[in-house]
């Protein structure tokens, strides 16, 4: 089957179960598929859009195919350590790893950070603007870790719907202190 693209915009806003059920609906709308390979059906959802203009998507099925379970990605960008092969969606440690950076970078910084990671991670929309105006030597901009960490959170959310969901994630982020 074909790929099925989808322009999705979302509002972070709400309970945590208001949120992932806005996510659960939408993904029910889906066609389900005929079979394996060919047969499945497959989803792109275009949720956000990067200052750089590239996109952060969901890919439907994710890798281990698990209920609504999906990958969060990013166009253009390559997570995978030099010398290995291009991953487009990260992984727990790629984030932690470049906020541990910015925090030893400028501890200050890092603190207006820390506290607009918590509006996402509180279910709280964060605007552009809030973004903007961090000194931030390399690494991800700092739109592109709060709009990608929003969706890892979401996705958490429906993959450990009785558990913890996006606590197992904001473990990855390091403390402002």
């Amino acid at each position: 089957m074909d790929r099925n693209y989808i322009d999705y915009t979302f509002s972070n806003e709400g309970t945590r179960n208001e949120v992932r059920m806005r996510v659960v609906d939408k993904l029910s709308e889906e066609t389900p598929g005929t079979g394996n390979r060919d047969g499945a059906s497959r989803y792109i959802y275009y949720v956000e859009t990067l200052e750089s203009g590239d996109r952060v998507y969901l890919q439907r099925p994710a890798n281990l195919h698990n209920g609504f379970d999906f990958l969060v990605c990013v166009e253009n960008a390559n997570y995978a350590k030099q010398g290995h092969r291009v991953r487009n969606y990260p992984k727990h440690e790629d984030l932690r790893a470049d906020l541990e950076i910015k925090k030893a970078q400028n501890p200050t910084e890092y603190k207006r950070l820390y506290a607009l990671l918590r509006k996402v991670f509180d279910c709280q929309d964060v605007s552009d603007e809030e973004m903007q105006g961090f000194s931030f030597e390399g690494g991800l901009a700092v739109d592109h870790i709060l709009k990608v960490i929003k969706w890892l959170f979401i996705e958490q959310d429906i993959r450990y719907w009785n558990y913890s969901g996006r606590n197992m994630t904001w473990r990855l982020v390091p403390s402002a202190e």
